[in-house]
């Protein structure tokens, strides 16, 4: 409550969810824990919340973001996002451009693992198409905003489904098969629905040449991940060939390479830091029967594994509104969601994939957002202009909650 509270009054006070670092929210929250946790010395309270900061699923998690950050970098510098755009755009129909651009940016959300990559990598783009077509720049902006929570909820390198699997103890390509189920259909009828809307748009007349070779890193990165190669060893496969194709096309030299996956890990940073706090915190509240109290509270009128599913969506849309940050939301509740899973008996992949489903939905349509802050800057738009357009979080959100009520999918309820 602390953490909350001073985040979010604080951000509201200042106008701006991004004037207050998380961390030092974090840190706060973190220092009063360590200072009510009462009955022990405080080298024993300290010493609790150290060993809840490095449990052996809060440092797999730590390393694979290290991993993460490196291939990430090392794939931008290199050029793989603009070729992957430029090999997108040139596939598509030109009688289908609104639905194509969706697909590209699920596409390459789900190829490089991060909304805000490719918002930022396709919203320029779709601007200029919106303004050559006539079609509302806020909707050709919001396509690209929806199109890449589709990788950031399913894509086997997305901090989300990172989070969500190890807070839940699952492995991501099962969490992949048990999300597919819930986000598929959504998918498919916004699909549907651009392809109804822009069949009279048409295309752009000129796409940059294409570099094929740059994306395959993404390729085999996505093909091994869905095959099920452990997380770790898909990463540092992507991290060689992005070196090997680096060097190869001349993007850079060895020390750039080198480079590139350092500034990756620095940028990894922040997200390392909150998620050691966050464990260590999560110790210290279990430590002293608050895990206990919140699944009491959250449970008492619940009696079977629907509420238990229902809990945990609301807890994670609930903590993600506060926080404006779908990561950092599940870090918070993943631990909470966890005890529930077990109490009620569900699945861990339906739990992890909850978890993802209904923060990509939160995140997907807060004004203040880092997602919709970074697209209605490159549209120069206002945030809310795009919210009526965002079709895609609607649709998962919608899915995500009949799936609760229906039990569906059945292997996985």
């Amino acid at each position: 409550m602390v953490f909350v509270t001073l985040y979010l009054v604080s951000s509201i006070v200042a106008g701006d969810f991004y004037k207050v670092p998380i961390t030092v929210a974090f840190m706060v929250a973190s220092v009063y824990a360590v200072v009510i946790s009462g009955g022990l010395p405080i080298d024993k309270r300290i010493n609790a919340y150290s060993r809840g900061a490095a449990t052996e699923q809060m440092m797999l998690m730590v390393w694979i973001f290290v991993l993460a950050g490196a291939f990430a970098n090392s794939a931008k510098a290199m050029g793989s996002i603009d070729a992957t755009v430029n090999l997108t755009l040139a596939l598509l129909p030109p009688q289908m451009l609104i639905a194509g651009l969706f697909v590209a940016a699920c596409f390459i959300s789900l190829s490089i693992g991060t909304s805000v990559g490719t918002i930022v990598a396709l919203t320029p783009i779709a601007a200029g198409i919106a303004t050559q077509t006539g079609t509302s720049v806020a909707m050709m902006t919001a396509v690209i905003v929806g199109g890449s929570f589709f990788g950031d909820n399913l894509s086997f390198i997305s901090d989300t489904t990172i989070a969500a699997t190890q807070t839940q103890g699952c492995r991501l390509s099962d969490k992949f098969r048990a999300n597919s189920f819930l986000v598929m259909p959504a998918a498919l009828v916004i699909l549907i629905i651009y392809v109804l809307i822009g069949t009279d748009t048409q295309a752009p007349a000129d796409i940059p040449t294409l570099e094929p070779l740059k994306v395959l890193p993404y390729l085999v990165v996505l093909i091994t991940a869905v095959f099920g190669m452990n997380v770790m060893a898909v990463l540092t496969l992507g991290i060689l060939l992005t070196g090997g194709v680096g060097m190869l096309t001349g993007s850079y030299d060895l020390y750039g390479w080198f480079g590139s996956m350092g500034e990756g890990i620095v940028g990894m940073g922040e997200l390392i830091i909150i998620t050691m706090m966050a464990g260590g915190l999560l110790e210290l509240i279990r430590q002293q029967g608050g895990i206990d109290y919140l699944i009491q509270l959250l449970t008492r009128h619940v009696t079977g594994k629907r509420g238990a599913e229902l809990s945990i969506a609301a807890l994670v849309s609930m903590v993600n509104v506060c926080t404006a940050n779908n990561t950092v939301a599940i870090l918070t509740v993943g631990g909470i969601a966890k005890h529930i899973g077990d109490r009620f008996g569900l699945d861990n992949c339906k739990c992890a994939s909850i978890l993802d489903t209904f923060s990509c939905f939160a995140q997907g349509l807060l004004p203040y957002g880092a997602q919709m802050l970074m697209a209605a800057g490159l549209a120069q738009l206002n945030p809310i202009a795009i919210i009526p357009y965002l079709y895609y979080p609607f649709a998962i959100g919608i899915t995500a909650l009949v799936a609760i009520f229906i039990r569906y999918p059945r292997r996985y309820s």
